[in-house]
């Protein structure tokens, strides 16, 4: 599998347990005092999901860097 298609389908699916825990933590949170694991449960998928994102968002960038790089080193 290509790397930038593992990247994007991870960041897709992390999006979703993302949004899962904060729904939990949301519901556990109007039940009552919700333990400390479950607040800090979307910490861990946000902080890869901050990651893939990022390597996404310069993607373009690095793209049109290397080609130009190609460009400039051919004779």
């Amino acid at each position: 599998m290509d790397w930038n298609k593992w990247v994007r389908q991870v960041h897709r699916w992390l999006s979703i347990v993302f949004t899962v825990t904060v729904i939990a933590n949301f519901v556990a949170m109007g039940v009552g005092e919700p333990p400390a694991w479950m607040v800090y449960a979307p910490l861990p998928p946000l902080f890869v999901l901050m990651f893939t994102g990022l390597y996404m968002f310069v993607l373009p960038y690095a793209s049109k860097w290397r080609s130009r790089r190609r460009a400039v080193g051919r004779p």
